[in-house]
């Protein structure tokens, strides 16, 4: 198996491999490009987006700052705003769908580097070649969510649909659907309802 084929199956996977090494430093120097235009050169930078992301629905938006990892790892739906300051580690793969939000400075990150100090330094591969070895979880936003300022979303989160995630929270597990969670570790506060229309909040 290639390393990428070992992200992609949760296996322990080698950073170094020359063949990730070359896809990072890709996506690196089209986030440098990205973030050197101006908002009104949309062409040119939706052409870099093509190019740095796996996949780009029709009609969303990505203000910028932007910083992905490797990029081609992360797939954007349709009609999805990404504010300021958007950072994604993306060695596994980050899923995000159609008609979501994102305030400014999310984060996503998706691997997970050994606890002990010994292992991060160096862990034996399935050859017995000790490396530098981490794991990665893929991340799964699905369609209409909203992602509050600051947010951190670990690895292996997956936040349901229709969700809202309070600012500032560190998502550590998994969101139900039609929720509004907040926090640090962020954790379900209620089931969003008709109670939590604009609708309610115009006049005061």
């Amino acid at each position: 198996m290639t390393e990428e084929e070992n992200i992609f199956a949760g296996k322990l996977f080698f950073p170094g491999d020359p063949a990730l090494k070359a896809k990072k430093l890709k996506a690196h120097n089209l986030n440098i490009d990205f973030n050197r235009l101006h908002e009104d050169e949309t062409e040119a930078r939706n052409a870099i987006l093509h190019d740095l992301l796996g996949a780009l629905g029709e009609g969303s938006f990505l203000q910028g700052p932007i910083t992905f990892h490797y990029g081609c790892h992360t797939t954007i739906g349709r009609h999805t705003f990404i504010n300021f300051n958007f950072t994604v580690q993306d060695d596994a793969r980050v899923t995000i769908g159609d008609h979501c939000d994102f305030g400014p400075n999310v984060t996503i990150v998706t691997p997970i580097h050994p606890m002990l100090a010994a292992e991060r330094i160096a862990y034996p591969d399935e050859n017995g070649e000790k490396k530098r070895l981490c794991l990665a979880k893929p991340v799964v936003i699905r369609d209409g969510c909203w992602i509050g300022a600051n947010t951190v979303i670990l690895p292996g989160v997956t936040v349901g649909e229709n969700c809202v995630i309070g600012a500032g929270s560190v998502v550590t597990r998994d969101v139900p659907a039609n929720c509004f969670a907040a926090g640090n570790p962020c954790r379900v506060i209620r089931e969003l309802t008709d109670a939590d229309s604009v609708a309610n909040k115009l006049g005061v």
